[in-house]
């Protein structure tokens, strides 16, 4: 197993010195080339910025972060909420959606953001400044399983994403739809990163609202991107991005 490691090691450093002497030599081409022609810039060895973990054959993404937040994106365009409030999701989720919905986005350490159509304020998932059964559009994506770990600054509490989630419940308006995104797959917790639920789990700590739709986002590409109605593939996951639809009846 050592042996593996320092292997792995070398070739990293192989690799390293093998691009490191490649922008060696592009930047003299190009410094040369612009040389020979009217300048347009400056072109100098101490404004150099290197980048060069960037040619991949396609492009990378996070598929979680890309496919709830358009998933959840989807959902906002059919349905078209009057007023949506978001608890600590994406901003950029936020952002963009608050071009077509009348949006609120709060945090517990608030976002410095100024758009047309966005408002930001600070809130405790745990003991939000909302009245009961207020708000009609509602959600809280790949927020509910850092609750009660301690990652951001928060106390230390095993039940913090139930009483999270109950707070979720209590303020979600009749006929209201909760986006709630969370990992499935074997439950566990990742101290002090995150938790990883079951389907039954979720489901238990909203039990006054109906699931409505579950969408996933496979562990292995080759399974897909986002799937809809996937709940018999949740439970084969190590770290799944689970998307539900809760309402409220």
């Amino acid at each position: 197993m050592k042996m593996f490691g320092l292997t792995a090691r070398l070739r990293r450093v192989a690799h390293e010195l093998r691009d490191a002497r490649r922008f060696r030599r592009e930047f003299e081409a190009f410094a040369a080339a612009s040389a020979a022609r009217p300048a347009r810039f400056s072109v100098s060895w101490d404004d150099r910025f290197p980048c060069l973990a960037d040619r991949t054959a396609t492009t990378g993404f996070d598929r979680h972060y890309v496919y709830h937040t358009a998933w959840a994106a989807r959902v906002l365009a059919a349905t078209r909420p009057g007023r949506h409030v978001d608890i600590g999701s994406s901003l950029y989720f936020a952002a963009l959606a608050s071009a077509f919905v009348p949006m609120e986005f709060y945090d517990v350490r608030p976002a410095e953001l100024e758009l047309d159509g966005l408002r930001c304020g600070a809130a405790d998932l745990q003991r939000l400044p909302f009245a009961d059964r207020s708000i009609e559009s509602l959600s809280c994506m790949h927020v509910l399983e850092h609750v009660g770990l301690g990652r951001y600054g928060d106390s230390l509490d095993p039940d913090g994403d139930s009483r999270a989630a109950e707070e979720l419940g209590r303020v979600l308006a009749a006929n209201g739809q909760l986006l709630l995104v969370v990992p499935v797959g074997r439950p566990r917790v990742r101290f002090n990163a995150h938790r990883i639920y079951s389907l039954g789990q979720v489901s238990g700590m909203f039990p006054c609202l109906q699931l409505k739709e579950f969408a996933l986002v496979p562990d292995d590409p080759r399974d897909g991107g986002l799937l809809r109605g996937a709940e018999a593939a949740a439970e084969r996951q190590d770290y799944g991005c689970g998307c539900f639809r809760f309402v409220r009846q």
